[in-house]
C-alpha cells in the first residue's frame, strides 16, 4: 500500500452490545456499519462479527449507495452484539476549495427548482423535508441571516454553521434519537445528530441540497489538534452540495470540515436512513445498550 504525502490511515473498531431483560424469539435487523468507498476514502480492510450467530445474512446497496447488513436470528437470545474492524485511507480534500469562488446560494437553489420538462439533478432529493427534518419559517430565518443575496454557496454554509456552533450547547442525553430538528432548535442543544438536523434543515429550508453524514471521528488527535467533540461514538455531520466542487462535508459540532480525522460510514436524508441497527424484534422487554468506538491513526 502506497500513500500520498498528506494521506491518513485510520483503524476503526466499533463494538455494540445489546442486553435485553427478557429473551428475543425473533429478530430481523438492518445494520449500517460498513463504511463507504468514496473518492476520499479507501477501504484497506473490513471485518465484522455477530453474536450470535445469525440463521440468515444478506447485504444490499440502499437508495443512497450504502452497503447495508441485513441478518435475521430465529433462536432465543438475551443479547446482541456487532463488532465491526475497519482500516481506511483518507486523502485531504479542502486544499483547493475556495469558499468564496463559489456560486451564488440563490443561483443553487433556482436551478434545483422543480420545472415542468428541466433537467432532473439527482442532488435535489437533499432539498425536501424529510421524517426528522421539516422546512420552519424559524430555521430559514436563522439560516438568512448567513445568507445575504448574492453570498457565495459554500461560504454561507461555513458561517452558518460558525453560528450554530455558537448558539448550541454539546449536552449528551439531553435529546432522543428520534428528536426532530425543530425541537433541537428551540433548545438549542443536544448532540452531533441534532446539530447536523438543524444545520440541514436550514439549509434545505433555503432550498440548498444537504444531507446527513454519519461515521467516526479519530480518537488521538496529531500533536497540537484538540480532541474533537464526539470521539468514542458514532458521529454526524452535514453534506452540502456545490455545483463546482461537489459535496462539502462541514461538522457543527466541532465547526471543522470534515477531513482527515472523520471517518465516513453512510448518507442519508436524515439520522433515520441511515441509524446503526433499526428492524423488529420479538419479545426483549426493556433492553441497555453499550457502544464503544476506537479510531486511532496507524
Amino acid at each position: 500500500m502506497s500513500l500520498g504525502i498528506n494521506d491518513t490511515v485510520l483503524a476503526v473498531t466499533h463494538r455494540t452490545t445489546y442486553r435485553y431483560s427478557t429473551p428475543v424469539e425473533i429478530a430481523q435487523h438492518l445494520a449500517t456499519i460498513r463504511p463507504l468507498h468514496c473518492p476520499w476514502q479507501q477501504v484497506i480492510s473490513h471485518t465484522e462479527r455477530i453474536e450470535p450467530v445469525p440463521s440468515y445474512v444478506h447485504s444490499r446497496v440502499d437508495a443512497f449507495g450504502n452497503d447495508v447488513l441485513y441478518f435475521s436470528l430465529d433462536a432465543p437470545h438475551e443479547r446482541l452484539s456487532m463488532t465491526s474492524e475497519t482500516t481506511v485511507r483518507l486523502t485531504p480534500r479542502w486544499n483547493a476549495l475556495d469558499a468564496e469562488a463559489t456560486p451564488p446560494w440563490e443561483d443553487v437553489a433556482r436551478r434545483l427548482r422543480y420545472r415542468a420538462g428541466e433537467s432532473f439533478y439527482p442532488e435535489s432529493e437533499f432539498c425536501y423535508a424529510s421524517p426528522n427534518i421539516s422546512l420552519d419559517h424559524e430555521l430559514r430565518a436563522y439560516a438568512q441571516v448567513s445568507f445575504d443575496a448574492g453570498t457565495p454557496l459554500v461560504a454561507g454554509a461555513i458561517d452558518l454553521m460558525h453560528r450554530i456552533h455558537e448558539d448550541f450547547d454539546y449536552k449528551p442525553s439531553a435529546t432522543a434519537f428520534d428528536t426532530p430538528a425543530s425541537r433541537a432548535f428551540e433548545l438549542r442543544h443536544g448532540v452531533c445528530q441534532d446539530f447536523s438536523q438543524v444545520m440541514i434543515g436550514c439549509l434545505r429550508a433555503l432550498g440548498l441540497p444537504a444531507r446527513y453524514v454519519s461515521g467516526y471521528l479519530r480518537n488521538d488527535p496529531p500533536p497540537g489538534h484538540p480532541r474533537l467533540i464526539g470521539a468514542d461514538a458514532s458521529h454526524a455531520w452535514v453534506s452540502v452540495h456545490c455545483p463546482q466542487s461537489g459535496w462539502i462535508d462541514l461538522d457543527p459540532t466541532n465547526d471543522v470540515l470534515a477531513d482527515l480525522d472523520h471517518v465516513t460510514l453512510a448518507t442519508g436524508r436524515d439520522y433515520s436512513d441511515v441509524s446503526l441497527l433499526r428492524g423488529m424484534i420479538l419479545g426483549g422487554g426493556a433492553h441497555h445498550v453499550d457502544v464503544a468506538v476506537n479510531v486511532l491513526a496507524l
